[in-house]
């Protein structure tokens, strides 16, 4: 259940110094303009976003991972951790990747209720799995070997680590839906995760 207050607020712009507009200002692009309220409640612990934009960011923008192939593995990954911020925020550029609207809705979904392609299928067992187990099964790994190299076996790790990381610390922090960003679809978070 997201919390409806959060418990670190986003900090003020008025008590923004020249460190935080800095920091602020490497997520610009992210937020459209505006500042996300990740990254404003982020940023009252400078150090830490600094260097967690570092990864963030190959992540995001300079994985090995197709965008769209990504972005499936980021939204299933927040319905998992029941992070309506995460999952939320990751419709809107699942989107913008390729996901049909059909897509989006299915990452709450049991793996079953579609049909997926090969591909995808794996990459949401995969997400699965690690989220369950701490680890993708033999299985799993052979299938998405047939089309991953190396690199983006480990940027899909990766990935699927870092928003269950940030998937956390919004959902301990309560950080609060940005204006316009859809949360979890109604019915579908009370099945998300154990």
């Amino acid at each position: 259940m997201r919390l409806k207050t959060p418990r670190v607020a986003p900090l003020p712009e008025a008590e923004w110094t020249n460190e935080v507009r800095e920091q602020l200002g490497l997520t610009s692009g992210v937020g459209k303009g505006r500042p996300l309220n990740i990254f404003t409640t982020l940023v009252r612990h400078p150090k830490l976003l600094k260097r967690w934009l570092v990864f963030g960011n190959h992540v995001l923008f300079k994985s090995t991972i197709a965008h769209r192939e990504r972005e499936l593995v980021i939204l299933r990954t927040g319905w998992l951790c029941r992070a309506e911020y995460e999952w939320g925020q990751h419709a809107i550029i699942g989107r913008d990747a390729g996901l049909s609207d059909e897509e989006v809705r299915g990452t709450t979904e049991p793996l079953d209720a579609r049909a997926w392609s090969t591909l995808d299928a794996a990459l949401l067992r995969a997400a699965d799995e690690l989220h369950d187990d701490s680890m993708i099964s033999d299985e799993t790994w052979a299938e998405l070997s047939k089309t991953y190299d190396t690199a983006q076996l480990m940027d899909l790790v990766f990935a699927i680590g870092q928003y269950t990381l940030v998937s956390m610390a919004l959902n301990t922090l309560a950080v609060q839906l940005d204006p316009g960003i859809p949360g979890i679809p109604e019915g579908a978070l009370a099945s998300a995760g154990k």
